[in-house]
């Protein structure tokens, strides 16, 4: 039986590239339609366009011809991966020189199709090619110039927002880089406020609007994140403090999509280059999951008298669709003018740094301030080995992540994979007082007592994936109560995961919930909604699984006061710096990680190479 992973149509190279793992099915039968289509015959171009499309789908923009041979292949069923220095490679030269001359590609020979184009020896589908030029174009348009700002109010709304925090009646006394962060976003058409998990972001956001509504009254203002679950932790973190800031009223955030008006069953949208949002400035939250192509969509949408400011992580996790455009944006040359009010109203944080362990804004960062760009840096989430451990990773630095998870600290362990009694002591007895707290009926406490513990994995499934950990923890559980549990019905304190956006029930992909006992003894569900927890009847979820376990990936976006996380073998492709980072920093109080020292070195070693063009400036 021939393996369903191999293009029965893929002939030579492409054959032997398909059957070693390097290129899927999929990824070959694009190459050879466009090949077709385009009346190109030449080898060299039929592995360069399957490469380019295999590059999208891992995430890339385009193909790097200068890092062609620099691919990643998975250990497989029937044995070791595959070598890639082994596979027959044509010569780069020869490559570079067939599709400088190819049907296919833009500037090549006249063709019918020209889906591809070669820029400064990278090989975009000519699709992506337009989006990041788009993107490119907006952004240093946004940047010749900037809002006009009433000095002497932003100053006076600067010392009364950011106290000082030993003597809440007086400004904060210098430095203070969230203050930094605000006057960025009020000087700004375009502004990044960078940060860690704890560094205060979406507290700086609340007061950044608080600012700007004093500049404009009747400011209209949108507040999106790429998922339904990020959009709904942004509105509760800024409407909490509408009361502290002085905001005029309470605000609702959205998806992209919604924000956008993504038509169904297209790839369009309401709001576009000829529609604007009609808004005067948008904030995007979890910017680092933010596609390329969304990214294009929402600058082609956002009108160049707003304000677009961009809040993220980019050391964490990027996109699953193709492009990291906040790491791009964060490592991106400077452009544009210096502000010169910037240093009247924060001059004295300009020369300081708001962490004693660190040194001074440096040459690069105050640079990075004319293009609307700055990192926080203070974590206050947590702090310890876990802050310090974080860092290690973000450095590349394996060795002093050894040391770290060696060393002892109440904060940290590190156990082989067969020593799994920490782990299975801390699902026990999480799931324990989730239980009681759901039969007795308390939606808080059983909620608040399901961040106690999380099992994070790098996979979905076999022996080091989420599903694979499920039912061991489920066996654990059971095995304390004396009872198997069935996953085919409810029962008082199920964790629940949210795998589809539902708006009119208002659960969100991602979300997770707690299924408890209602007060007429109906089972009903939980979610965590500011203070107050979000009630649902179970008949009225969408899809949801039960979640004793979860990817790293969907995990984003929350916290838990301990983290279990399961490594893979060493060989897993998967396993990068940006999975360890996020994994590590959703732990408040202690991380654990669960597998073997060449697993954590490849981790740190290896980083998510996304070729773009974008950082080129």
């Amino acid at each position: 039986m021939i393996e369903a992973r191999v293009a029965q149509r893929g002939k030579g190279v492409l054959r032997e590239f398909n059957e070693a793992g390097v290129l899927e099915a999929a990824d070959v039968h694009v190459a050879l339609r466009l090949a077709t289509l385009g009346g190109e015959t030449r080898e060299p171009v039929h592995l360069a366009t399957a490469l380019a499309v295999r590059a999208v789908r891992l995430g890339s923009v385009c193909l790097d011809l200068n890092r062609i041979r620099e691919v990643h292949v998975d250990e497989r069923p029937d044995g070791p991966a595959v070598d890639p220095a082994t596979l027959p490679w044509p010569d780069d030269s020869a490559v570079t020189e067939a599709l400088q001359s190819s049907p296919l590609v833009v500037g090549g020979d006249k063709g019918p199709l020209r889906p591809l184009r070669l820029v400064d020896n990278q090989l975009y589908l000519d699709r992506y090619y337009r989006q990041e030029q788009t993107v490119r174009r907006i952004l240093d348009a946004r940047a010749t110039g900037h809002p006009a700002v009433d000095e002497g109010l932003l100053l006076a709304g600067l010392d009364e927002l950011f106290r000082d925090h030993q003597d809440p009646s007086r400004p904060s006394a210098a430095p203070d880089r969230q203050r930094i962060a605000a006057a960025v976003a009020a000087a700004h058409w375009t502004s990044v406020i960078a940060g860690g998990p704890g560094t205060g972001k979406t507290h700086t956001v609340a007061r950044v609007l608080a600012l700007l509504e004093r500049q404009h009254p009747g400011l209209r203002i949108g507040l999106a994140a790429p998922t339904g679950k990020a959009a709904a932790r942004l509105e509760e973190s800024v409407n909490e403090q509408v009361g502290v800031v002085g905001l005029q009223s309470q605000l609702s955030a959205m998806t992209l999509h919604r924000m956008l008006g993504w038509q169904r069953g297209t790839s369009r949208f309401r709001y576009n280059e000829t529609n604007h949002l009609p808004y005067d400035v948008i904030v995007v939250d979890e910017t680092s999951m933010v596609s390329l192509t969304m990214m294009c969509r929402l600058l082609e949408a956002v009108r160049p008298e707003a304000r677009l400011i961009l809040v993220g992580d980019p050391d964490q996790l990027a996109s699953v669709d193709a492009g990291a455009v906040l790491a791009d944006l964060v490592a991106r040359p400077a452009a544009g003018a210096e502000n010169p009010m910037l240093a009247k109203v924060v001059g004295a944080d300009l020369s300081a740094t708001d962490d004693p362990a660190e040194a001074a804004l440096s040459a690069a960062e105050r640079d990075r301030l004319r293009k609307g760009m700055i990192r926080l840096s203070r974590g206050r989430r947590f702090g310890g080995q876990i802050a310090q451990l974080a860092i290690a990773v973000r450095d590349s630095d394996p060795d002093r992540v050894l040391d770290i998870l060696r060393s002892g600290a109440p904060d940290v362990s590190f156990v082989d994979i067969e020593d799994v009694a920490g782990v299975r002591a801390d699902v026990v007895s999480t799931s324990t007082e989730v239980t009681a707290a759901a039969l007795a009926g308390d939606a808080v406490g059983a909620l608040r007592a399901s961040e106690k513990h999380r099992l994070l994995c790098a996979h979905r499934d076999g022996p080091f994936g989420a599903s694979w950990w499920a039912r061991n923890a489920m066996d654990w559980i059971g095995e304390a109560a004396g009872s198997r549990l069935d996953p085919d019905r409810w029962y008082a304190g199920q964790p629940l995961l949210v795998t589809a956006n539902d708006h009119e029930t208002r659960i969100y992909n991602g979300d997770t919930g707690v299924v408890v006992s209602g007060g007429d003894g109906e089972l009903i569900a939980a979610f965590a909604r500011g203070k107050e927890p979000y009630l649902l009847r179970l008949g009225h979820l969408a899809l949801v699984q039960t979640v004793y376990a979860m990817t790293i990936h969907r995990s984003q976006g929350s916290q838990y006061h301990r983290v279990s996380v399961i490594l893979p073998d060493a060989g897993s492709s998967l396993l990068t710096r940006e999975l360890l980072y996020t994994a590590i920093t959703r732990a408040r109080t202690h991380v654990r990680i669960v597998g073997t020292e060449d697993a954590v070195r490849e981790g740190v070693e290896r980083q998510v190479s996304r070729a773009s063009g974008l950082r080129r400036g």
